[in-house]
């Protein structure tokens, strides 16, 4: 006779088995329809008769956002998002190299507060704006590249120029994405862009393959051959590939917003600002140190002017702050830094890194109460474990805070005497530099002789792009930006090669503006052929070139350390002359005509003016100024 106790789990084991079965089955044939885009395309039309394509949607957006200039070096991967660009009325410019592309996206972005949007091709195309990118990442500017790739179906097939470009890039932006669907672009580049410019400002990276950017009927051209296997594997691979196509374009024309999103930008807090109050009321010498997050939006530089004038704290100014005063304020301190650091009681550091500028905070007095401002928190705590300590930090953004300041301390004065110590140190300072300037050199032109007259020179509606070594760090000595956003230097991670890219793009956001590029021969070799640029999309620019025929700021160390001079030498090129052959003016600056180096400027001032881009090749000797300068 049968047990029924021990027949009944296995009668209920079967119906369970089979329930959970179809179960499984049934949730991975939904997943394998979800990931297919079974279920979107049954509630959305693909318009295969449709001629839009996806650079339209690119440039719409970027139009939304008030975009007026994308630099590219043209290939076929993005070429339609530039003609899309060029009819919304975008500027597209072109230029030589890819990196410049890049740096000029990058001075747009410092100059107007918005994003700088550069384009380049897969492959090679992206690999050559690593730098520049990774510069832009160092000096936190918000830049957008977009970068073509290999269509979605060939990625990792072997196609022409495709790598996988995420990984490259993704160390050097905030933020990084891959557009698999022409819907997709519009919310893609809305999220890029804010994450851009929230936070700590920084490049991102968004790469569009090259079926999300052409037009229905070409990609379908490419993607469904019109000869397919017969039998069964043909109709699956024939299914397969139609489904994949319309995926890209399902849904890709439905309305969409396109501006701008919410940006997060942090902010101190009353409870940080009161305690900053209280320590900054209570100093006898205080000092301020002004750093490019100062200039930030979305505070204008006016306004942080005034805040810094009715604040009354002798300041240095650095990187993009410079000139926030204009020229020979009082307030403003040029020479002497590590000096006055050791004497001052409250040290305000608004946008400031303890890096290799401050000798990792070794510069600091350990007798000084330290307030440090910033956006970013691993800036604003950097080597504080090891050299240096701050009674105050803040995170937030620089401008803000220093608005905030101003107001609680409601009008309070310092003793003039601390201001004036320190004014008088500059001037003792700066009466050395003219004694060097007035020596002779063994050769060419005192290179502080001809920067003194530059000085005198450049107009107060000037831009100065420097990009160089000895030379322009020389200059950094002896020539002053006559206003806010008015000095474009790389920034800290000291990339040679900005000078072009970074000329463009000052000259397209201030074309009534004169742009005066201060360059090192040994960097001028990496902005040469840019000129081309120049004279085919008719900006004028003018290019002083100290040509001393080496890469003396490695030099100067390198031979009495070591004893060879290898690898530093350059020639006495005529640099003037190859200006010319790609279209542009050239004047030459040299002992022979000495006495006229005003002439000579205002000469090649008048042909900017007269629309000519301009390279004045002034071959300079070697001085003693940067002895000890380190170059590592």
């Amino acid at each position: 006779m049968e047990n029924p106790a021990v027949t009944a789990p296995a009668e209920g084991f079967f119906p369970s088995f089979l329930l959970v079965t179809c179960g499984t089955l049934l949730a991975a044939l939904l997943g394998a329809a979800h990931r297919l885009g079974l279920f979107y395309q049954l509630m959305h039309k693909v318009d295969e008769t449709s001629v839009q394509h996806g650079g339209e949607n690119v440039a719409a957006v970027l139009r939304a956002h008030g975009v007026r200039f994308i630099f590219t070096l043209v290939g076929g991967h993005i070429s339609p998002l530039l003609v899309a660009c060029e009819k919304l009325g975008i500027r597209v410019v072109d230029t030589r190299h890819e990196v410049t592309a890049v740096f000029a996206a990058d001075a747009v972005a410092r100059l107007t507060g918005t994003v700088g949007v550069a384009a380049v091709t897969a492959g090679p195309g992206l690999t050559n704006t690593v730098t520049a990118v990774k510069n832009a990442q160092v000096a936190q500017s918000p830049v957008l590249l977009l970068g073509g790739a290999a269509s979605t179906l060939l990625q990792k097939r072997g196609a022409l120029q495709a790598i996988d470009q995420m990984s490259l890039f993704r160390p050097l932006c905030k933020f990084c994405a891959s557009v698999r669907r022409v819907r997709d672009i519009i919310p893609t580049l809305r999220a890029a862009m804010a994450a851009a410019q929230s936070g700590t400002p920084g490049p991102v990276f968004v790469e569009l393959p090259v079926d999300v950017l052409y037009p229905y009927y070409m990609v379908q051209k490419e993607m469904v051959p019109a000869k397919l296997p017969k039998g069964l594997m043909g109709r699956v691979i024939s299914w397969y590939l139609k489904n994949c196509l319309a995926n890209l374009f399902v849904g890709a024309w439905e309305p969409q917003p396109e501006g701008p999103l919410p940006l997060d930008i942090p902010q101190a807090s009353p409870q940080q600002v009161q305690r900053c109050v209280e320590i900054l009321s209570r100093a006898k010498k205080p000092l301020l140190l002004l750093g490019s997050q100062a200039l930030l939006p979305p505070v204008p530089a006016d306004k942080l002017r005034a805040a810094v004038e009715t604040l009354g704290v002798p300041c240095f100014l650095g990187g993009m702050a410079r000139g926030l005063l204009g020229r020979n304020h009082p307030l403003h301190i040029r020479q002497n830094r590590g000096a006055a650091l050791k004497k001052a009681d409250v040290v305000l550091l608004a946008g400031a890194v303890c890096d290799f500028r401050l000798s990792y905070g070794r510069i600091l007095s350990h007798k000084s109460k330290i307030i440090i401002i910033n956006r970013n928190r691993d800036d604003m705590l950097l080597n504080s474990d090891i050299f240096w300590k701050p009674q105050e930090a803040v995170q937030g953004d620089v401008a803000s805070f220093m608005l905030k300041l101003v107001e609680g301390l409601q009008g309070q004065m310092w003793a003039p005497e601390w201001a004036e110590e320190l004014r008088e140190a500059d001037r003792q300072k700066e009466q050395t530099f003219r004694e060097k300037a007035a020596m002779p050199v063994a050769q060419h032109l005192n290179p502080l002789r001809v920067l003194q007259l530059v000085e005198e020179t450049l107009p107060d509606n000037s831009f100065l792009v420097v990009d160089g070594g000895d030379f322009v760090a020389t200059a950094a000595y002896l020539v002053q930006p006559r206003g806010p956003l008015r000095w474009l230097d790389p920034g800290a991670f000291g990339t040679l090669g900005v000078g072009a890219g970074f000329a463009l793009g000052a000259k397209l956001c201030q074309p009534d503006a004169e742009v005066w590029c201060l360059f090192g021969d040994g960097a001028f070799g990496y902005s040469l052929i840019e000129f081309d640029t120049f004279v085919r999309h008719k900006i004028p620019v003018m290019a002083l070139v100290g040509n001393d025929a080496g890469w003396t700021q490695i030099s100067r160390e390198q031979v009495p350390r070591l004893g060879s001079n290898v690898a530093c030498g350059l020639a006495y090129t005529d640099y003037h002359k190859a200006a010319m052959g790609l279209g542009a003016q050239g004047l030459l600056l040299s002992r022979e005509n000495e006495d006229h180096v005003v002439k000579v400027l205002r000469d090649g001032q008048q042909q900017c003016r007269d629309g000519h881009p301009v390279v004045i090749n002034i071959l300079i000797g070697r001085t003693d100024f940067r002895d000890g300068s380190i170059s590592v």
